[in-house]
This record gives structure tokens, C-alpha cells and sequence, in this order.
């Protein structure tokens, strides 16, 4: 496809950066998937919201973190990402035991900003690998804990630049799931969180126990997006996979982890295909082997190679 092909809208007033064809292998943490037809770097809230304003209304849209949640096609994604990671970035208390936060801060940052202000709660944070935005947006969580469990208020924009609060009462939220009640596209750039006053030291030495378990048990030497699949009500995706045998099963540079089944790992320079090839076989034999159909919580968006 033309990836070149120009968007029309004025970029009076702007202070971010456009970058055209972008290779998306260098935002996602699979490190793998085709180029952004566009992508812009906010400089911040208010530039973000400025951009929204001057863009067209069928432009396609897409907020990106870390990446850890995303796999973007080889034939890359028409249309334009705003990159949030770096620009929504601030983090500060705001009232007793309240969180404000933006879009791009990172999890593990956020919870060690909780433990150092002496609150307590938010150690699950340090587990997610990705940025609070896309937290948000899929009711992220680990060790017990979910994003919107936290959450007192979130701040959103518009389509077309209009900056909200909306209450979780706006909002169906459920496991790994999050949808707003009224239709009409928006993206979470903040939200409010409120946790408990807690011993700093009993934060910190929890926030140790948890990276030292992820690290046990998580393959976080190879690039990877996290848990691929939803956990099926009462049972563990990791556990219908490797009971299947497909602990360690490849498809080009993907692999099954042999660490954590629940896991797809860019072994040897994996390309999208060889990862969404891997995630199709993976589905269809628990499937056949198990009567149990697994849903991906990994977001999967673009154009194929050949479609260009």
C-alpha cells in the first residue's frame, strides 16, 4: 500500500513530531509488524488535544504505550498512531491516598511512585509491561490485582479533541475487558487512583517479591507481549496449552515459550505472520484437544504482506 500517502490536516500550532512509514517493530515489544502509515508524538496533553482537533474524521486511529499488548500486521497500519508513551507522561499525587496519572506512564513506575509516596495496593502494577492507557483500556492486571479496581476517575479525549472525566459507572468492566456504556470513540489520556496509606518498607520488599516471581517465571530474555490469551473462566490458558504439548512449538522466528506457555516469544526475528500464525495454531488445537476456545487479549490490527 502507499504508506506516503498524505493526510490532510493543518498542523498550525503543533509542537509534536510526524514521523512518516515508521516501522512499528520499533514500538511494539515483539519487535515485529509493518509501518505506521503515520505516527505523532505528542508533546503533551495539550498538543495531543490540539491534534485531535485538526484531524480528519475518518482518519483511522490508534494509541499506542509500550506496544506489550499489540501485534501489528507486516503489510503495517493505514492510518495514524499517536504514540503516548514519553509525551503523557506526568505523575503526581493529588489529595490523600489520590494518584493522577497520565496515559504513558509505565506500571512499574507507578507502582514504586505509590510505594515512595507510602501507599499501599498498587505493587501489582510492576507486572504489567505496558503503560497505564492501554491498562485502561483492557482492565490490565496480575497477582490478584486489576487496573480498575484503583480507579476513582478517568480523563479521555475525544475524537475530536474534547477533554472529559467520566466515573467507572460509564464504563462495562470486566475481566480484561472494558467498554463504554455510549458509543463514539475516545482515548484514555489519565486517570485518578486511589490506594491505602501503607508502610513504604512492606511496598517496596512487595514490589521485589513480585518482580523476582515474574522474572522466575515469565521468558523475559526474549521479546514477548505478555499473556496472549484470556484465563477461560475457573481454568489457566498456560496450563489447556502445555497440557496440548505445544510448550515450545515454532512457527517461523515465533515460539511457544518453554517457560510459560501462555507465552509467544520472538525467538529468531519473527516476522507478524509467524506470531499471528503461531497465536491461530495454538487456538484451533486447544480447541480440538480441549472443546475450550481461547480468546487473545493481544490486540492485532493492520494489513497483511500481501495486501499491499
Amino acid at each position: 500500500m502507499n504508506m506516503n500517502e498524505p493526510t490532510q490536516f493543518s498542523a498550525e500550532g503543533l509542537r509534536g513530531e510526524m514521523l512518516h512509514d515508521e516501522p512499528m517493530n520499533r514500538h511494539t515489544s515483539w519487535r515485529a509488524g509493518g509501518p505506521a502509515q503515520r505516527m505523532y508524538r505528542p508533546a503533551d496533553l495539550e498538543d495531543l488535544q490540539r491534534f485531535l482537533q485538526q484531524m480528519p474524521d475518518d482518519e483511522p486511529l490508534v494509541a499506542v504505550g509500550l506496544g506489550s499488548n499489540l501485534l501489528v500486521r507486516d503489510g503495517g497500519f493505514r492510518g495514524t498512531v499517536l504514540l503516548m508513551v514519553g509525551a503523557l507522561a506526568e505523575l503526581r499525587m493529588d489529595g490523600d491516598n489520590i494518584i493522577y496519572a497520565q496515559a504513558g506512564v509505565a506500571g512499574a513506575k507507578l507502582a514504586r511512585f505509590a510505594a515512595s509516596n507510602h501507599l499501599y495496593g498498587a505493587e501489582f502494577f510492576v507486572g504489567i509491561p505496558g503503560t497505564l492507557g492501554g491498562m485502561l483500556t483492557m482492565n490490565a492486571g496480575c497477582y490478584g490485582g486489576e487496573t480498575w479496581q484503583k480507579v476513582q476517575r478517568v480523563q479521555v479525549l475525544t475524537r475530536r479533541g474534547e477533554l472529559l472525566e467520566r466515573t467507572p459507572q460509564e464504563y462495562e468492566i470486566g475481566y480484561r475487558h472494558v467498554l463504554r456504556r455510549a458509543a463514539g470513540e475516545e482515548f484514555f489520556v489519565g486517570a485518578w487512583l486511589r490506594f491505602e496509606a501503607g508502610d513504604v518498607e512492606a511496598a517496596r520488599q512487595e514490589i521485589k517479591a513480585l518482580m523476582e516471581k515474574r522474572s522466575a517465571s515469565q521468558p523475559l530474555q526474549l521479546p514477548n507481549a505478555g499473556s496472549v490469551f484470556r484465563n477461560p473462566p475457573g481454568r489457566h490458558a498456560a496450563k489447556l496449552i502445555e497440557d496440548c504439548g505445544l510448550k515450545g512449538r515454532r512457527m517461523g522466528g515465533a515460539q511457544v515459550s518453554e517457560k510459560h506457555a501462555n507465552f509467544i516469544v520472538n525467538a529468531d526475528g519473527a516476522t507478524a505472520t509467524d506470531i499471528e500464525n503461531l497465536i491461530d495454531e495454538v487456538r484451533a488445537v486447544v480447541l480440538q484437544q480441549t472443546g475450550i476456545d481461547l480468546h487473545p487479549e493481544v490486540r492485532i490490527i493492520g494489513e497483511h504482506a500481501n495486501h499491499g
